[in-house]
């Protein structure tokens, strides 16, 4: 049975287990995506999620991180979970464009914050809870995908259960019941894409999961084999899927390893693309420019062909505009996806230039650009691995440098450069006093 040897698994994976370098990777995404948390902790779709919260009359126990104010490890999650993927900024699993961090990292938070768990496990649950997110993700993907489904919150959700259990102790029958009650919760329509929706299924899939374990852990029964049932989870939302994915070769090779951190403030389909025309805008003027074909994966146009966007969400879906402002501003960086920007009339003006093509043998990974001059000079740029992916990774120092870009006008330079030094050595310190860092 595939879920019950998923939970065996889980249960025989101690933190020591983890290799080193798993454990490290596990740091650096928590650095990033609370980064990225924190960047976007103001923005007007928070605001909506706190005041609802209000309405409601939340407990005021857990950070809201960027954020005064405090709610219940429900609606935590749920917020922490939304204003990280806001930006679009977070971390991709490129294999299958899923964001890992959103649904789990909020759990483990909250749930260390309300009965003061060491960060040792923080970091064992989180890494665990991405493992078999990815895990399951793998063994869905591209089928799922095609349908419409976030992949992100679809089996995100499922993430965020196991790290939930992983934090409260949960016994095998209980993480096989919140698993259950995980999966019949899978949700997220990829027609949500470019609206406040979008980063609302990695907060929602975290509140899911939290809630499904909090059920199981009082008894709440379900399935027990919520992934490979006849009406259960793979058979119901992917019509292909092979489901040996899930657990081949566990504690061998680690999904969390393929886990890689965005230079560019939108999906990484794009930034193939960005690479090029950053490096074209460089070599040429824009006055002297008369296009700009781009041969790009199939999913390029399929995720980004808005051609005319009217906000900075929609931007963010655009290949035609995130393409203009990656040549005209040399960055692709979240002010390149203000609403301003979408409707500068420099930009609109230019984004009639790029033309993406669709080229079959165009990995997502990779990027073919020809810009050809108003005097029929050609000039052809090829990006093989995109900034930002395994291949060619932002190293530490570029990690950094985006924390501190995201943090520093909400939580100021000293709050900053203090969180990212207690960040990169967490096991020496408390959730609380990590925290206490990420508050106005």
């Amino acid at each position: 049975m595939v879920t019950q040897k998923l939970i065996k698994n889980i249960l025989n994976t101690q933190f020591e287990d983890i290799p080193e370098e798993v454990k490290q990777h596990g740091i650096k995404s928590i650095l990033n995506w609370m980064g990225v948390a924190i960047g976007a902790s103001h923005h007007t779709s928070i605001d909506m999620l706190l005041s609802v919260k209000d309405e409601m009359g939340s407990n005021e126990d857990i950070t809201i991180f960027g954020r005064r104010e405090k709610a219940d490890i429900l609606n935590a999650s749920l917020i922490n979970g939304v204003s990280s993927h806001i930006f679009d900024f977070d971390d991709t699993h490129l294999d299958t464009i899923h964001h890992p961090s959103g649904p789990v990292a909020p759990v483990v938070f909250a749930l260390a914050e309300k009965y003061n768990i060491s960060i040792s496990k923080v970091l064992h649950a989180f890494i665990l809870g991405c493992e078999v997110e990815l895990r399951i993700s793998n063994a869905v993907y591209p089928s799922h995908y095609q349908l419409g489904w976030h992949i992100t919150s679809s089996t995100g959700v499922f993430g965020s259960a196991v790290a939930a259990g992983i934090m409260l102790d949960l016994s095998e029958e209980e993480l096989l019941y919140a698993l259950g009650i995980a999966g019949t919760q899978s949700f997220g329509l990829r027609e949500m894409f470019g609206t406040m929706t979008k980063p609302f299924h990695p907060g929602k899939a975290a509140q899911n999961g939290l809630l499904a374990t909090l059920l199981a852990k009082r008894g709440f029964t379900s399935s027990k084999q919520v992934l490979e049932a006849k009406r259960g989870f793979a058979n119901v939302l992917a019509p292909e899927h092979d489901l040996d994915k899930v657990n081949v070769n566990w504690g061998t090779d680690w999904e969390l390893l393929k886990n890689a951190f965005k230079p560019y403030a939108c999906g990484i389909v794009l930034h193939p693309s960005i690479d090029a025309c950053i490096q074209l805008g460089k070599k040429v003027s824009a006055e002297d420019v008369d296009y700009i074909e781009i041969n790009v994966n199939q999913y390029v146009l399929e995720l980004t062909g808005k051609e005319s966007p009217q906000t900075g969400l929609e931007g963010k879906f655009s290949i035609y505009h995130t393409a203009a402002v990656a040549f005209l501003d040399e960055d692709a960086g979240e002010q390149q996806y203000s609403d301003e920007k979408v409707n500068h009339p420099d930009v609109v003006a230019f984004r009639k230039k790029i033309k993406p093509v669709v080229n079959d043998r165009v990995k997502e990974e990779k990027a073919y650009a020809k810009l050809v001059k108003k005097n029929g000079e050609i000039i052809d740029i090829q990006i093989d691995h995109a900034t930002g992916s395994i291949e060619n990774p932002m190293d530490i120092e570029a990690l950094e440098r985006k924390f501190s870009i995201l943090t520093t006008p909400i939580i100021g330079e000293e709050k900053t450069k203090k969180l990212i030094y207690v960040l990169k050595n967490m096991e020496e310190y408390s959730v609380e006093e990590i925290a206490s860092l990420t508050t106005l």
